[in-house]
């Protein structure tokens, strides 16, 4: 897993094959497929960890906070996932997770958080969601212009979505 990750972080998705991690181990591919079936289960623990790196940023961003700032923190901690890990933020959240092959409940288990920032509406959380991975890949992929406040759309942003749910 640490060599297919590295290989994620430093080369890309395209990166990951099978004959390219088992080199990276120092192994020949068909050893490989004694410990993994083919490279969908590499790719699905790749994004499990992308899905753990995210549950644990938002449980450290909620540590100590009141429900009013919950979602603030939230999104904060989401932007910065999504940019200090690019090729991990986008293997787990920019193609179809291949969710047979993810440890049951991880995927509820990190939604539930952004859920509960949100005082139990999955549809605002859904639209939150949606709101900050836009943003997110929008500016992973330098689609805004040059001096566009970003912090300043991300706040009015989280602002729009969290009034409802405060009142």
């Amino acid at each position: 897993m640490a060599a297919a990750l590295h290989l994620l972080e430093t080369e890309g998705e395209n990166s990951i094959t099978m004959r390219r991690v088992a080199e990276d181990v120092g192994i020949r591919a068909p050893s490989l497929y004694k410990h993994l079936s083919g490279r969908d289960v590499l790719v699905a623990a790749l994004q499990a960890e992308g899905l753990r790196a995210m549950g644990a940023a938002f449980e450290r961003a909620l540590r100590s906070r009141t429900r009013r700032t919950r979602l603030v923190a939230v999104a904060r901690a989401y932007r910065e996932l999504a940019l200090a890990r690019p090729a991990l933020y986008r293997l787990t959240t920019g193609q179809p997770l291949l969710r047979d092959l993810l440890p049951a409940g991880l995927e509820d288990q990190v939604g539930a958080v952004l859920v509960d920032a949100l005082a139990g509406d999955v549809d605002r959380a859904r639209a939150t969601w949606a709101f900050a991975h836009g943003m997110a890949d929008l500016e992973l992929s330098g689609r805004f212009p040059p001096g566009a406040d970003l912090d300043a759309a991300w706040r009015v942003g989280v602002d729009s979505l969290s009034v409802v749910s405060r009142g």
